[in-house]
């Protein structure tokens, strides 16, 4: 359904100026996109917001939000705005950090119905992509044929293949060899007018000659132009040598003497200015799965970066560096390890070393230069490479958590700039050590400075207040020094993160007259009509004289104040403590399982600070629109997982915020049902049980009737709705006593409300009897019926029942496991967690432990049963279909849990797109479209994987709820892993 709102309505930006507004949506430009991406269309101001907010400290809303399901429909999109005379802007991940993804115009999000990933070939040598997939996402497609992309940003979680294409992406290890521009293969684009190029075609030039011979003769023309003066292809690979995506990529000119060619390397790094990327394909590189890392310690600056040339030599596949506030930053985190504790940091500075190989034999012989390295280099400590897992991650944590913990410690107020430059080598430590001395006179007192060393690619982080002058002249004044720093070094404005609009004004600085020129031709060749992303690498002023500021612009108000007074930068008004740190990175977002289908976690939260925004400008019918929106796409759908903080940078759990949220909109009654059911759970798990099983054995049609007629009175959000593919109640939980117990057992009250999956034991039962055959006692509480991990209330925000629960719980654990001495275990993950939670929230209980059954079985149970040869070698089953949970995930048994399945299966298949089922306890049928949309793509993947593999002969998981989402999605029945086990011993 197209959502539309014209209405005008505002909000304050920087400066107090209402740089952010909402606007009016054009009603002819909503109707003509419409018709070009039926339902596709929203003009909702929430929508709107919503997308507006990416990982940079700009803010552009757009007039209206198009979600288009193929290329097709992208095209027409563009064709429609071109019609209007607006502008578009192609939107993925939303992890930019220079504003280029954001758009005054129509905003094209090409993640959700774009995420096509391909190996080819029997060896996966190459990957045809789309523009939704992100990094991680691919890598984990190529990594049974031991295959990755050559690109490794730190943001492989989120950045998804468009921006990577878009922006010229490279990361860690890859520098200039591997990054997207060395390893696209062939291109699939869109052009402004609608003109498809295909240079997988053998005949793609003669083709790209007939539909547009003007591109075709226009780029052989500016490839001339360049070609015939010697200096400036001497500039054009001077200015490449380094990491670089400030302007565009005019090496495209120098290196391809083929238009098809040229324009398939051209729009690498456009940022979206160009063209749209359907698809490419890239190639592949071997994954290095052997490794050795060491973080070296430095005296002074200086030292590390003298040390580079040796190091970079060697082989060295990665060298980071941290410079002293990096380093005194890094000592605040838990995660640090006791050399960087210990150390006394005074001008300090490390280097983070890594050396990569496909071999084992590869790397000894690495290392054993290495070795001798470090005996010649100054160290301010002793320093050992270390291949153990463990130790390599911690070191790689240090550097990787800079970000989280200098942003995660920013005033509340604050934006967040993370800015990123390269030099030469031989001038990194002169430059690294006057944007040192910038900081401080400039008062950004806690600014870090850390990066890809091995390349002179150096990142720098400071933070800033948008909302009044002072702030926005320190700014202006800083960058104007920066500037001029790094390009009378020799080096690039943009290594990695792209120019955007940050540094549009700054491309002829960098590049002068000639070559600027070339780069106003290429995008008036390709986008005559300023279609696509105006303003973004080059200024709208400069390629269309009179549509924005012009090239002879003074440079102090072109270079300074100009630019923040007419691009929004981004305000952070303060919100909820439990989101307020959010730096809008959007990491969370692909492990979301509303993302598909509402809101994911950072729009979750930047709708709250519009909210924010517009009470502080007094607009109440803006607020009162966002909150009646959010009642549904912030509240109702939203999972409370926590499976966002497993992927947050600053470990932002915004199912709290949901939750507390939620408790707010709950009614006295409501209240006092779920307080009164608190007191008496047994007997209302009893009658929830109870109503289940009748339920399974009256004609469906009147069930599902009666469920739909309560939920039309009282509410989707209060009553669930009921299916036929719910099973019957469960049994009654009982107490039980043993001799010599190892452990406490908890069996879920959920197992009593569904009972098992067939005539299967259920985890209760399946847990029982595995203890029984290895001999392990289990002891159960008294009273255990009436006992739960207080989740249900958490979920819905009801404080006093879960503080009943707690009253009630704790103490019986805390005398059942003879206090603290047994631990507690729990046969449903989602459950373990719970409990978890209970006892870390109360200090009266020392020692009391929570483990889930799976990882019981794994570390008590199975040992015993291979001793007694119980355990059955090779696995009886052939394949097994796994759904981790989000519970499992957050408890880190996700190890253990594919353990236990390969114990009872030879082959273990968990799906690459595999996430939260969002069945979420009753969430699932009270919105059974959050469940259904959360697990479409790990459906598919089920269904894709017996393709190609064959038939599964089981389907398992840990939680029950889960296992209903999962059985309800693929059709087949998923039951507890340990059902499985239990199934797959041999007989007594």
């Amino acid at each position: 359904m197209s959502r539309t709102d014209g209405r005008r309505t505002s909000a304050v930006g920087s400066g107090g100026k209402a740089f952010t507004t909402i606007g009016v949506s054009d009603p002819a430009l909503v109707a003509a996109l419409e018709q070009a991406a039926p339902g596709a269309v929203s003009s909702r101001p929430s929508d709107r917001l919503a997308l507006a907010h990416d990982a940079s400290h700009y803010l552009v809303t757009p007039q209206v939000v198009v979600t288009p399901r193929t290329a097709a429909e992208v095209g027409a999109v563009v064709a429609a705005a071109r019609a209007r005379g607006a502008g578009v802007t192609f939107r993925s991940g939303g992890t930019s950090l220079s504003g280029q993804a954001q758009a005054p115009g129509v905003l094209i999000d090409t993640r959700r119905h774009f995420r096509g990933i391909e190996p080819l070939g029997p060896d996966a040598a190459r990957v045809r992509v789309e523009p939704g997939a992100t990094v991680r996402q691919v890598n984990a497609r190529l990594a049974g044929a031991r295959r990755r992309l050559g690109p490794d940003p730190a943001s492989e979680a989120a950045c998804t293949l468009g921006g990577v294409i878009a922006n010229n992406s490279s990361g860690m290890t890859c520098g200039t060899t591997a990054n997207t521009y060395a390893t696209l293969d062939t291109i699939v684009v869109v052009l402004a007018d609608g003109t498809v190029v295909d240079t997988s075609l053998p005949d793609a030039d003669a083709r790209l000659r007939a539909a547009r011979p003007d591109v075709h003769d226009g780029l052989l023309a500016l490839r001339g132009r360049v070609m015939q003066e010697p200096t400036l292809v001497a500039s054009v690979a001077r200015h490449h040598s380094l990491k670089n995506t400030m302007g565009y990529g005019l090496n495209a000119l120098t290196d391809f003497a083929s238009p098809a060619e040229m324009l398939a390397h051209l729009v690498v790094g456009s940022e979206g200015t160009l063209a749209f990327v359907a698809s490419a394909v890239l190639r592949t590189l071997p994954v290095r799965a052997h490794l050795a890392t060491a973080m070296l310690y430095f005296s002074s600056l200086r030292d590390a970066t003298d040390a580079l040339p040796v190091l970079v030599d060697s082989g060295a596949a990665a060298i980071e560096l941290l410079d002293a506030t990096s380093l005194r930053v890094a000592q605040r985190d838990a995660g640090a390890d006791a050399s960087l504790r210990d150390l006394a940091v005074d001008g300090h500075a490390a280097l983070l070393v890594e050396y990569q190989e496909t071999t084992a034999a590869g790397l000894r012989s690495r290392l054993e230069v290495a070795s001798g390295l470090l005996t010649a280099l100054p160290l301010a400590q002793p320093a050992a490479f270390t291949t153990d897992a463990a130790a390599r991650a911690a070191l790689w944590h240090i550097r990787k958590d800079l970000y989280a913990t200098v942003a995660g410690a920013r005033p509340s107020g604050t934006t967040a700039l993370l800015e990123d430059v390269a030099v030469p080598v031989a001038s990194l430590a002169d430059v690294c050590e006057r944007l040192v001395g910038l900081f401080a006179e400039h008062g950004y007192d806690d600014a870090v400075i850390f990066g890809h060393a091995k390349d002179g690619n150096i990142h720098f982080m400071l933070t800033e207040h948008f909302d009044d002058q002072a702030s926005l002249a320190r700014y202006d004044a800083f960058t104007e020094e920066m500037v001029a720093l790094v390009l009378a070094a020799g080096g690039t404005l943009k290594a990695e993160h792209g120019t955007g609009r940050i540094m549009a004004p700054y491309v002829r600085l960098q590049y002068g007259d000639e070559l600027y020129e070339v780069m106003l031709g290429v995008k008036r060749l390709l986008d005559p009509e300023g279609v696509l992303n105006p303003g973004v690498v080059l200024p709208a002023g400069d390629v269309w004289p009179g549509a924005g500021a012009t090239a002879d612009v003074d440079a102090a108000e072109r270079h300074g104040a100009h630019r923040a007074a007419t691009v929004p930068l981004k305000t952070s008004p303060p919100i909820e403590v439990e989101a307020d740190s959010c730096v809008e990175c959007g990491y969370c977002e692909p492990v979301c399982p509303s993302k598909d289908l509402t809101r994911t976690p950072r729009q979750r939260i930047v709708l709250r600070r519009e909210r924010a925004r517009a009470l502080a400008a007094g607009d109440t019918a803006l607020v009162a629109e966002l909150d009646a929106d959010y009642d549904y796409d912030g509240l109702d759908t939203c999972a409370a997982d926590g499976m966002c903080q497993t992927a947050c940078p600053v470990l932002i759990d915004t199912g709290k915020l949901v939750k507390r949220l939620r408790a707010t909109q709950t009614t006295p009654l409501e209240r006092a049902a779920w307080a009164g059911a608190a007191k008496h759970w047994g007997a209302a798990t009893r009658a929830g049980s109870a109503a289940l099983t009748a339920a399974a054995h009256l004609p469906a049609p009147l069930v599902t009737g009666a469920s739909q007629l309560a939920r039309g009175l009282l509410g989707d959000d209060t009553v669930p709705l009921w299916a036929r593919d719910l099973p019957a109640g469960g049994g009654v939980r009982h107490g039980q006593t043993s001799r010599d117990p190892a452990a406490v057992f908890f069996p879920a009250c959920i197992q009593t409300l569904f009972g098992p999956a067939a005539d299967g034991p259920g985890a209760s039962g399946a847990l029982q009897a595995l203890c029984d055959r290895a001999g392990v006692a289990l002891r159960v509480p008294q009273g255990i019926g009436a006992f739960c991990c207080s989740t249900p209330w958490k979920s819905k925000g009801m404080g006093a029942g879960s503080e009943t629960m707690a009253a009630t719980v704790l103490p019986a654990l805390w005398e059942s496991s003879d206090h603290g001495r047994l631990p507690v275990v729990c046969d449903a993950a989602s459950c373990t967690e719970g409990l978890e939670g209970l006892v870390a929230a109360a200090a009266a209980y020392p020692g009391l432990r929570v483990v889930d059954a799976v990882t019981f079985v794994d570390e008590v149970v199975l040992p015993r049963l291979r001793s007694a040869g119980l355990v059955p070698v090779p696995a009886p089953l052939g394949r097994l279909a796994l759904h981790p949970t989000c519970s499992s995930t957050r408890l880190g048994s996700n190890d253990a849990l594919l353990r236990v399945a390969g114990v009872a299966a030879r082959e273990v298949v968990v799906p690459d797109d595999w996430g939260c089922c969002a069945f979420a306890g009753d969430r699932g049928m009270l919105h059974p479209e959050l469940t259904a949309s959360a697990t479409a793509r790990e459906a598919a993947g089920v269904v894709a994987a017996a393709l190609d593999g064959g038939a599964f002969d089981a389907y398992a998981s840990c939680n029950r709820t889960c296992e209903l989402g999962m059985t309800r999605a693929t059709g087949h029945p998923y039951e507890h892993v340990l059902e499985v086990l239990l199934r797959a011993l041999p007989p007594r």
